[in-house]
């Protein structure tokens, strides 16, 4: 059972670290999605859309590490 919770550990610390990554690529990805004429008018939406996917990232992930801590502090 242990190595169950450690994979879920691990897990939750690849989502947050995914998120982390999505908030560093935004401001290099932006620019090139602009260029696109038919994005260039949605633009908001779209940088609303990936700051928000990074914020649900960073959010599961914590959520699974606390959870299982919960779990292994029982």
């Amino acid at each position: 059972m242990a190595k169950n919770k450690n994979i879920h550990i691990v897990w939750g610390v690849a989502l947050i670290l995914a998120g982390i990554g999505v908030f560093f690529r935004i401001p290099q990805v932006i620019p090139e999605i602009q260029k696109i004429e038919h994005f260039s008018s949605a633009i908001f939406f779209i940088r609303f859309c990936f700051y928000f996917l990074g914020v649900l990232l960073i959010g599961g992930g914590a959520k699974k590490l606390y959870d299982n801590y919960q779990k292994i502090k029982d």
